[in-house]
C-alpha cells in the first residue's frame, strides 16, 4: 500500500501537466496562443508532431507542474503523513526544478511518442496503445533521474498506477467531451 501511494503522490506533477494542454486549449485568453511546437514542419511528408501539440501546453503544463510541487511542498511541511510516503524531502528540493523537468519531462516524452505516432501513420487523436500511456512517464521520470533518488520497485508501481491512471483521466476526458475517443 505505501509503494502505491508513493506512486500517486511522487508523481502527481507530471500527471496534471499531462492533462493541463487539453485545458490551456479551452481557457479563452490562452487558446489564441496557437503556434504548434513542430512549427507546421515536416519530415518524410509527415509532420514531425501534428497541430495537437503547441507551444501553449508545454508551458501551461511546465507551470501546473511547478505550482503541484508548491502544493506538495506546503502539505509536506504540514503533514507528517506525507513524511512518511513521499519521495522527496522538500527542504532538499528546488521547486522550480523539481516541478519544471517533470512537467517538461512528461510533455516531451508525449512530444517524441506523438512524432513516432505521424511517421507510423496513425491519426492525430487516435489511440496508440500503450505509448500513449507511458510516454509521459518515462520523460518525466527520465528528466528527474539525476536528481531523484528511487528503487526500481518505485519505478515500477508509477510506471502501473500511472498507466492505469492514464486509462481513467482519458475516459473521464471523453464523457466530459474534452476528447474523442475513450481511450
Amino acid at each position: 500500500m505505501k509503494e502505491l501511494l508513493l506512486a500517486l503522490w511522487f508523481f502527481v506533477p507530471a500527471g496534471v501537466a499531462n492533462a493541463t494542454p487539453i485545458f490551456a486549449n479551452i481557457v479563452p485568453l490562452l487558446n489564441r496562443w496557437n503556434t504548434p511546437i513542430d512549427f507546421g514542419l515536416s519530415w518524410h511528408g509527415k509532420r514531425l508532431l501534428g497541430d495537437n501539440k503547441r507551444i501553449r501546453g508545454v508551458v501551461a503544463g511546465v507551470l501546473v507542474s511547478i505550482l503541484v510541487v508548491w502544493l506538495q511542498r506546503i502539505w509536506f511541511d504540514h503533514s507528517a503523513w506525507i513524511h512518511t510516503i513521499s519521495y522527496l524531502n522538500y527542504d532538499d528540493v528546488h521547486i522550480w526544478m523539481i516541478g519544471s523537468l517533470m512537467g517538461l519531462g512528461a510533455l516531451l516524452g508525449d512530444a517524441v511518442e506523438s512524432f513516432f505516432k505521424r511517421q507510423a501513420g496513425v491519426m492525430p487523436g487516435h489511440s496508440w496503445i500503450p505509448f500513449d500511456q507511458l510516454d509521459y512517464i518515462a520523460g518525466g521520470l527520465l528528466l528527474t533521474l539525476p536528481f531523484v533518488d528511487l528503487s526500481i520497485i518505485s519505478y515500477t508501481w508509477i510506471f502501473i498506477v500511472w498507466f492505469g491512471m492514464h486509462l481513467i483521466v482519458s475516459y473521464i476526458g471523453y464523457l466530459l467531451h474534452l476528447k474523442d475517443q475513450p481511450i
